[in-house]
């Protein structure tokens, strides 16, 4: 039953006695969770928030699905704060490789929407309705397009800092849909949830069914599994890393000043992930690839001095007399 489903996430997220803003948009999965943390609040001495942010990017179906979230805080009881948001604005100026796509420009927004609100509320949580289906369709996703081990954590539970929590990403889309027609609760669709152009679309609704149906009934049960697993074996390797990283790395003002030498006995598996940190933290994480990684080793372990390759985020690795280190490139003038 659903309702058990989040009570048992809230006890293992250590939700009870918070204040939690709900990003509720107005579809499904959003109305179900705020009604289930609406039935749980009285005896876990939960105080709920309504959080909806309007992208715009649907015109009027945005406009119904903000009216729709705003009757619905009146009818539960709960405060409702909106913020209106421009995906678009995001992506403005930016050159092709570096500029977000616009479900990533909205997901930033919306994210840091969140952030602000709970900011302004004193809210110490923010719930958010990512479901099982969700967890597979993302690791599916970034296995099919190509990822690191640790791109098959998929979703985490809890954020780093605990302040975003999922509770319904141990539910299948299947319970929340049973759970909403029992009660004959009203929800908006998204229109663009149908736009077959759009990747995750056609494995909803194409793809997934057919995996579950015909090789493993289970499948999002095991989908989520391994990326539990996954996110822990990746929290425990990156202590190691973060320790590495310690002993070769010197943050220089805008430069990082890497350690030259070893790098040649160093486990693959080990140099890649140093090389990661260090694109990461010089503020390039989104347009890696294992190939710009794989740059990066044979320049670290045989790059002359004098010389310099290019990486994404108009950065710059580059061996010099005084060693190696990455920044960022120098923007000169506009070429003729």
């Amino acid at each position: 039953m659903l309702v058990d489903e989040v009570a048992a996430a809230v006890d293992r997220l250590g939700l009870a006695g918070h204040d939690v803003l709900v990003a509720v948009s107005g579809g499904l999965d959003s109305t179900a969770l705020l009604h289930t943390l609406h039935l749980l609040a009285g005896r876990n001495r939960l105080k709920l928030l309504i959080g909806h942010v309007n992208h715009g990017l649907r015109g009027d179906e945005s406009e119904a699905d903000e009216t729709a979230v705003r009757g619905l805080g009146a009818a539960l009881g709960w405060p409702v704060r909106v913020v209106r948001v421009d995906p678009g604005a995001l992506r403005e100026g930016l050159a092709s490789r570096e500029r977000p796509t616009l479900q990533e420009a909205a997901r930033t927004l919306r994210y840091r929407a969140l952030a602000e609100m709970a900011e302004q509320t004193g809210a110490m949580r923010i719930a958010t309705a990512h479901t099982a289906d969700d967890q597979a369709e993302t690791v599916l996703l970034r296995l099919m397009r190509g990822t690191s081990p640790d791109g098959l954590g998929g979703i985490p539970e809890r954020s780093p800092d605990g302040r975003i929590v999922r509770p319904l990403l141990r539910v299948s889309r299947d319970q929340i849909e049973g759970f909403a027609r029992a009660r004959r609760l009203l929800w908006r669709e998204d229109s663009s949830n149908r736009r077959v152009e759009y990747a995750r679309n056609r494995l909803r609704r194409h793809w997934l069914p057919g995996l579950a149906g015909d090789f493993n009934p289970r499948l999002l049960r095991a989908i989520g599994g391994l990326a539990e697993v996954q996110r822990e074996d990746s929290a425990w390797i990156a202590t190691l890393v973060e320790r590495e990283a310690a002993s070769r790395f010197v943050t220089d003002g805008r430069w990082l000043q890497i350690e030259a030498k070893d790098w040649s006995e160093m486990p693959d598996a080990l140099a890649r992930r140093l090389a990661r940190w260090a694109l990461v933290r010089c503020g390039e994480g989104r347009a890696v690839s294992r190939v710009h990684l794989e740059r990066m080793l044979s320049f670290l372990r045989s790059g002359r001095p004098g010389t310099c390759i290019e990486l994404p985020g108009r950065l710059r690795l580059e061996r010099g007399a005084a060693g190696i280190r990455l920044g960022p490139i120098a923007r000169g003038p506009a070429s003729p």
